[in-house]
């Protein structure tokens, strides 16, 4: 028996964006169902494993209010829960990794506790329910408009069908887009149409970023070697041209100058360093670079080890795409394979600074990633299909070089910023890294509005950018801040009857749900500061 359920929103996929989306209707008093296939909401910041990936100004400004109140519940998830020392429990600015990639490196698993407090008021009212695990079988649309969205439960195949005023994407990878009939575009644009300088010069739908299978890892005494993959001899040998070595290694091509480079990997370091992004990616020593918890933030002993999360170039997969392909299992055991095999190398090859070989101390921690095998729930997916909006970034909009101006990058009908380089890692099309100077940009009305279909709006990083541009887009921030507008978008056009296409094609409304916008804590506009 199929079961039915009726909502004002449904937002189909729990993602970061999705989490966004809800909390801005659910305080505006509106119904809202969800689903999400994996355990923990929250997608790259929970299930992915990715700590955030933000700007050098996140401290002071650039980010919703919304998003710094999760900020701090994990900040004060910690000072609540954790032995800090005096020093880490009054630093306003808690980095419990000290990783370099952020100012805020956490584990995922905090993360999902911060995120499950956000949201449980709402569930134990009713007004939010939230389906898990489900993924999106099909849809029923009449004259452009979204009836209902089957789901699934993947593990029994129980369908329940959900009508709904309004329907959210929040998939990973816009699942909802074909299933709607909503235009979209995915992989990589010729430049001929897109006049992006970076551009591809030949159109190619399957050529998209890379996808990777995060773990979290310590090292501790005693041998945690993995049983020896079937497949460790193929990722052994397998090299791409322009790596300078296997990815079975320590290098990796430079992002910003593509000369291949030898990472380190110090293990449990007693001193360390935060540098400049803006000159600096923070990826020459793995350790760091994305360090979840760091010993010296707590009390003696508590840790016997850091706790770092891998998401490094070397578990970059570039076998094929995972989306609208007959081959998606295929690649993602592919990738999953392609991490394990890593993890074997470093446990047993990999050069150590004292002239040995292999880390067997080398621990997975699935027990912080909610798994059992030590890798994330769901791979890092940093690109998705995208919407064909009234408004379509390019590279020209927000590429400091094409741009000639390293000021804000400004859009008509603002409904939040952004700020991340223009950073593709390799791509299944066989592109090298594509790393760009970008401005500290906007997100525009406009590219959260299908041209077409007439109540549903994108929440994730399916909105109208371009495989370029979804490259700055694709962040964490950036992401909440789009699933936070699309549901101050959603509750307005309840409130007013209207669609989003009315919504945004008309002034006068574009400067009321700015206004909301700006009353929910939406920031709309930069300072004059120069981009990176």
């Amino acid at each position: 028996m199929t079961d039915r359920l009726s909502t004002e929103v449904a937002i189909i996929g729990g993602g970061l964006g999705s989490v966004a989306a809800a909390l801005a209707l659910l305080q505006r008093g509106r119904r809202v169902v969800m689903t999400e296939e994996y355990a923990w909401l929250g997608g790259q910041l929970t299930s992915q494993a990715v700590p955030p990936d933000e700007h050098i100004w996140v401290e002071q400004f650039g980010v919703t209010a919304r998003y710094r109140a999760l900020r701090e519940g994990i900040r004060r998830y910690y000072r609540d829960n954790y032995p800090l020392t005096d020093a880490a429990r009054t630093d306003r600015e808690l980095n419990p990794g000290r990783g370099r990639v952020s100012r805020l490196c956490h584990e995922p698993r905090v993360a999902d506790a911060v995120i499950t407090a956000l949201l449980a008021p709402y569930r134990s009212t009713g007004r939010l329910t939230v389906l898990q695990p489900c993924v999106p079988l099909a849809a029923e649309v009449t004259d452009g408009v979204v009836r209902t969205v089957t789901v699934a439960d993947p593990r029994t195949g129980a369908e329940t069908v959900i009508s709904a005023e309004f329907v959210l994407d929040g998939t990973e990878t816009g699942d909802l887009l074909p299933l709607t009939g909503t235009e979209y575009v995915v992989g990589a644009e010729a430049r001929a149409d897109s006049g992006e300088p970076s551009a591809a010069e030949v159109a190619d739908p399957s050529n998209v970023q890379s996808i990777a299978w995060c773990f979290a890892f310590d090292h501790v005494d005693g041998d945690h070697t993995i049983a020896r993959p079937d497949d460790y001899d193929f990722w052994r040998s397998f090299e791409l041209p322009y790596w300078g070595a296997p990815m079975l290694s320590f290098v990796a091509p430079n992002p910003r100058t593509l000369v291949p480079e030898a990472r380190t990997m110090n293990v449990n370091p007693v001193d360390d360093h935060w540098g400049d992004p803006r000159f600096d990616p923070g990826d020459r020593d793995l350790w760091q670079f994305r360090r979840i918890a760091a010993r010296q933030n707590f009390a003696d002993g508590f840790y016997d080890s850091d706790i770092v999360l891998a998401n490094w170039p070397q578990l970059d997969y570039v076998g094929g795409s995972i989306i609208d392909t007959d081959d998606r299992a295929v690649h993602l055991l592919a990738a999953k394979a392609q991490s394990r095999a890593y993890v074997y190398w470093l446990q047993t090859e990999a050069p150590r600074p004292d002239g040995g070989h292999g880390w067997p101390g080398l621990r997975l921690r699935g027990d912080l990633v909610g798994t059992t095998d030590g890798f994330a729930q769901a791979p890092y997916i940093r690109e998705s299909r995208r919407i064909k909006a009234l408004t379509t970034v390019r590279e020209q909009d927000i590429s400091i070089k094409a741009r000639g101006y390293d000021g804000p990058a400004r859009f008509d009908a603002s409904v939040g910023v952004g700020m991340y380089r223009i950073d593709l890692h390799p791509s299944t099309g066989g592109d090298n890294y594509i790393d760009v100077e970008c401005a500290p940009f906007e997100i525009p009305l406009g590219a959260l509005v299908p041209a077409a279909t007439q109540n549903l709006v994108p929440a994730a990083k399916n909105i109208g950018t371009t495989h370029i541009t979804n490259g700055a887009y694709r962040l964490h921030p950036v992401e909440w801040n789009i699933g936070e507008s699309a549901g101050e978008l959603v509750a307005f056009c309840l409130e007013s009857g209207l669609s989003p296409q009315q919504i945004a094609t008309d002034d006068t409304l574009v400067e009321r749900l700015q206004g909301r916008l700006t009353e929910a804590g939406v920031e709309l506009h930069w300072p004059e500061i120069a981009g990176y």
